[in-house]
């Protein structure tokens, strides 16, 4: 059962062995919810109009899995839209030891594609994104605000803060999302993703 693994990366030396000091890379081109960390100055939660809902974090509901030479990502939910959020957490927290990330702004990004197994790419692809480049964006949490799986498009909004090698620990470098046994399960009970990612 899937709700009984830690979302905590894992602690495998050989799984987690490039815990390295250097920047993001340059692209071409807990069962109940808890607050997340508050910026310490109340001014900066006024400048950014944080609501306490949007410093709420969300049910940890992702997990990682073994893969000879990559990570799969797994994360589910109650519906396709959360089983999408929580495997984009999966990945910010991949990348830094995401209790370590606060909520400092929001910012938003969009994706679409002409099927599912493509939404999915370039959702989790526009994340990846924003990491990479200026202001390089760590996410403490994803939600995602419009789903229209019949024109197969996304808008989102990450909130987090800008990654800082002196704060966040670098994580394992996730270098791109792959369509490598992809799995969207949309049905009834539980709604789950399984997306494999290069490192």
């Amino acid at each position: 059962d899937p709700s009984q693994h830690m979302c905590a990366k894992q602690n495998d030396e050989n799984d987690r062995s490039d815990f390295r000091d250097r920047s993001p890379i340059v692209r071409q081109q807990p069962e109940s919810s808890i607050a997340a960390n508050v910026p310490q100055e109340v001014e900066s939660e006024e400048e950014f109009d944080l609501t306490p809902e949007e410093l709420t974090l969300p049910e940890c509901k992702y997990e990682y899995l073994d893969h000879p030479a990559d990570i799969q990502l797994h994360g589910w939910g109650d519906t396709l839209t959360e089983a999408f959020e929580q495997t984009a957490n999966a990945m910010f927290g991949y990348m830094t030891e995401i209790d370590k990330v606060d909520i400092e702004f929001k910012h938003q990004i969009e994706a679409t594609s002409d099927d599912m197994e493509g939404l999915l790419y370039q959702f989790l692809d526009e994340c990846l994104y924003v990491f990479c480049v200026e202001p390089n964006i760590i996410a403490r949490k994803v939600v995602i605000n419009e789903f229209d799986k019949e024109s197969f498009r996304i808008t989102a909004t990450l909130y987090g803060e800008e990654f800082d090698l002196e704060k966040h620990p670098q994580g394992t470098e996730v270098k791109a999302i792959t369509y490598a046994s992809m799995q969207i399960i949309d049905d009834n009970e539980k709604s789950e993703v399984f997306c494999i990612v290069d490192i």
